[in-house]
């Protein structure tokens, strides 16, 4: 009797520690993954889009639009002319814009020549009063209605900040049409214009958010932090900061 006491007292002893044993390996994973959950939530940063101000001309983020506008006599302080092939027709102030942009884009031109690509310079700075001639132009010639579709009321325009420029094939295919988001050199600014802090302003089927229609050649400074947000989520600068 005294054997089966002891036997029996040996078999619990066993299953409490089998079952205590059992229940450390089931809890284990949850913990990893709860310190691991923990862990890349700490590493996590969420974009800071107070880092720069949206309404400051001077500023690299500021939002030019319809009805965003800017003070008709700002002239940025840093215009540089990029050292890129740029349009002949172009006034030399035009062929300007701001000193980080021109870098941007010297940088990004030489890359596309690399892939065989030939990129001009169309269009940079423009001050209030050749917008202004621009705008009355194509009001003359389509009516107001049909300009303010593509072209900027003074005071509204990107150009005016030095921040936004066009851009063109060397041969001048497709030159400020449409047709050029189908060449090669409008398909690989599409891809990779992000890496270099721009953004492709004015995207197509988004004409009722940026006020204008789809400008395959129109580009914005923003810097590398943005444009890599901009281009993940395939919104306009208005969607992203809830304008």
């Amino acid at each position: 009797m005294r054997k089966i006491m002891i036997a029996l007292t040996l078999l619990l002893i066993i299953s409490v520690l089998f079952i205590a044993s059992k229940n450390k390996n089931e809890k284990s994973p949850g913990t990893s993954s709860s310190s691991t959950s923990q862990q890349t939530n700490k590493n996590t940063v969420a974009f800071d889009k107070s880092k720069y101000s949206i309404d400051d001309p001077d500023s690299i983020w500021i939002i030019v639009n319809k009805k965003r506008p800017i003070s008709t006599t700002f002239i940025p302080s840093n215009l540089v002319t990029p050292d890129v092939k740029r349009d002949s027709s172009d006034s030399d102030a035009e062929q300007q814009v701001r000193k980080e942009v021109g870098s941007s884009i010297e940088s990004m031109f030489a890359d596309a020549k690399k892939e065989g690509l030939d990129l001009m310079l169309a269009s940079g700075y423009r001050s209030a009063a050749l917008q202004k001639t621009y705008y009355d132009g194509y009001v003359a010639r389509d009516g107001q209605a049909a300009a303010d579709r593509y072209s900027a009321r003074p005071g509204t325009s990107e150009h005016q900040t030095g921040l936004a420029f066009d851009v063109a094939r060397g041969d001048r295919k497709c030159y400020l049409e449409i047709c050029f988001a189908d060449t090669p050199e409008g398909k690989w600014l599409a891809a990779n214009a992000y890496k270099y802090g721009l953004v492709l302003r004015y995207q197509n089927g988004k004409e009722d958010i940026t006020g204008y229609q789809y400008e395959p050649w129109h580009f914005r400074y923003v810097g590398t932090a943005l444009a890599e947000q901009i281009n993940k989520s395939g919104q306009t600068l208005e969607e992203f900061f809830g304008l």
